[in-house]
């Protein structure tokens, strides 16, 4: 899997939500100042030969579908930033936005409990 640019990664999350969908309803849900029609084309293309969408072909329209799922891409993103930033540890992770967001003691309990929570 590869990393996503911003353009790329706004399209996906657009499709991840309607779950598939021709280049004119991606471009209905972006928000203003919309890109040209030929530019989210082009990048759905993009993301096509990135592996990261498919195709069904109606005459010369064509209906968008992601074959890589949101948890999927999050899962490959968190462990790139772990990696990049954080060394692959996820305590160095933690205790960064720990200390960026002055979480207090009350705080990392809770969030503390979620991760048990998601673990079992």
């Amino acid at each position: 899997m590869r990393e996503l640019t911003r353009a790329e990664e706004q399209v996906m999350q657009i499709l991840w939500g309607i779950e598939k969908g021709f280049v004119k309803d991606i471009l209905a849900k972006m928000s203003s100042p919309k890109p040209a029609y030929n530019t989210v084309s082009t990048i759905i293309r993009i993301l096509e030969k990135k592996g990261f969408v498919k195709h069904k072909a109606y005459g010369k329209s064509h209906e968008y579908y992601p074959i890589v799922t949101k948890d999927q891409y999050r899962s490959f993103s968190i462990k790139n930033l772990l990696t990049g930033y954080f060394g692959g540890s996820f305590s160095k992770l933690a205790s960064f936005f720990a200390k960026d967001e002055n979480l207090d003691i009350k705080e990392l309990e809770k969030l503390m409990n979620e991760v048990k929570d998601d673990v079992k």
